[in-house]
């Protein structure tokens, strides 16, 4: 038998944005544990703002699990709040009640920025460095300093050694802004990666004294970029069938839904969605080919394609919620009637 760390990981119960929170328990198993192995395990929600004190208790559910990267014999488990009789769902747990459909693919671009001694990393104490325009992709110390290649390099080992969908990394348009991208099929699936990438990037950078800045416009109202994350998805109808028909009524529904969308894309994206820096206003809906600056970025590859392939929301923000920007989206996309079969 060998004794396992199983590294407890769930969303607390804070508003707009919850935040992670991980504990850890050892258990003995004959070999890495599946999924049902993994038992259920209580915690003090008035920690988390999730229960009263006078009732504190609240269960975690594992709902998936990966190896731990950083630790030997190290399991990192993804886990659902319940109540305490273990079965109901709490409030503050998103995933539960999410749309999910396994033939939906969902793409991630997570930008952040890293942040110490309460600024980006690379700003001088006082002022900005050089203009934006450099840094998008940069290479070299001026672009991206000593420390943050070092970091997004071992955070993607860690990804992929935790059988991540991790899909690549750059350097953003602004000082000291990364991205990252994640990969999933089913909407759980990808969100439930994001999350965990999150963890292991924000653990990560303890050793290093720096922290992860999910907001998605830390800067205010300056000429520097907000961070979003871009939701790039398709259906299996989007990719197999498609057509123009289609996805004009697609767009249309897309339109109809504006502040739905909105609602659950993060908070403060009114600061970001400004119709700057490669965004479309946050209150007017549009798309276009190759158009970083609609609300739906058009590929060229999915018009050369007989109008089939996937298409990429360019409105979620760095703070969204993976499990609510999923679902709000497929829920859209079963708002479109399907056009009709026409007879041979």
């Amino acid at each position: 038998m060998t004794k396992y760390k199983l590294e407890y990981i769930w969303l607390d119960g804070y508003t707009p944005v919850p935040n992670l929170r991980g504990k850890t328990q050892i258990k003995e198993f004959a070999e890495f544990p599946t999924l049902e192995q993994l038992p259920l395990w209580g915690f003090d929600g008035s920690s988390t703002q999730q229960a009263e004190g006078h009732s504190s208790d609240c269960v975690l559910k594992p709902v998936a699990h990966y190896p731990d990267p950083a630790r030997t014999n190290g399991v990192l488990v993804l886990c659902e709040v319940m109540m305490p009789d273990g079965v109901t769902p709490h409030p503050s747990n998103k995933r539960a009640t999410i749309l999910d459909d396994e033939d939906a693919w969902f793409g991630f671009e997570q930008e952040y920025f890293f942040y110490k001694d309460g600024r980006p990393l690379g700003f001088p104490e006082h002022g900005y460095p050089a203009p934006q325009g450099e840094y998008y992709t940069g290479v070299g110390f001026k672009n991206v300093g000593s420390v943050a290649r070092q970091i997004v390099e071992e955070h993607l080992d860690q990804c992929l050694a935790a059988g991540l969908n991790h899909e690549g990394i750059n350097a953003e348009v602004a000082k000291g802004q990364w991205e990252f991208q994640i990969f999933g099929k089913g909407s759980r699936t990808a969100a439930d990666q994001m999350w965990v990438a999150r963890y292991l990037l924000m653990r990560l950078t303890e050793k290093y004294g720096i922290d992860i800045e999910w907001h998605c416009k830390p800067l205010g109202d300056t000429d520097w970029n907000g961070s979003g994350m871009h939701c790039n998805f398709s259906t299996k109808y989007m990719r197999e069938v498609g057509g123009k028909e289609y996805f004009e009524a697609l767009m249309a529904q897309f339109g109809k839904n504006l502040m739905e969308h909105i609602a659950v894309y993060g908070p403060d994206n009114d600061k970001r969605l400004t119709g700057k820096h490669e965004t479309a206003p946050w209150n007017k809906f549009s798309y276009g080919v190759a158009d970083r600056g609609a609300s739906i970025r058009v590929p060229h590859s999915f018009v050369n394609n007989g109008y089939k392939g996937y298409l990429e929301d360019r409105r979620p923000n760095s703070q969204g919620d993976p499990y609510q920007i999923a679902s709000r989206i497929l829920k859209t996309i079963s708002e479109v009637e399907l056009p009709a079969v026409k007879a041979a």
